[in-house]
């Protein structure tokens, strides 16, 4: 099912996908080599353009500003794979600290409130 949506995904949809995985990633401040590898395996998954690696690579070394991961700009059809994202790049490192659960929980909430 998560394939076949992110096949679907048209080249804004999957840059918003990856501007919050990055942004989750960075949830503790420091984006791990398991969360880093999660991104690089979506990355893939996605098939993207060099352009479109090159902004995700970049949302790697510095967090993509908080204007532009805004989760009301999901679109309803894409709010369930965003959370399972969410919880794939959280549990990525094999843990979920307290930050990282509040803002799964928070995301959870303004999406399917």
């Amino acid at each position: 099912m998560i394939a076949l949506m992110l096949d679907q995904m048209n080249r804004t949809e999957r840059l918003r996908l990856l501007r919050f995985v990055a942004s989750f990633a960075w949830a503790d401040g420091v984006v791990k080599e398991q969360e880093r590898a999660f991104l690089h395996g979506l990355i893939e998954r996605l098939e993207l353009g060099e352009d479109e690696v090159e902004l995700a690579e970049g949302w790697l070394d510095a967090p993509p500003h908080h204007a532009e991961v805004d989760p009301s700009k999901i679109p309803p059809k894409h709010r369930q794979l965003f959370l399972s994202v969410a919880r794939g790049v959280f549990g990525a490192d094999g843990e979920i600290d307290d930050e990282e659960r509040e803002r799964l929980e928070l995301l959870e909430h303004m999406l399917l409130g």
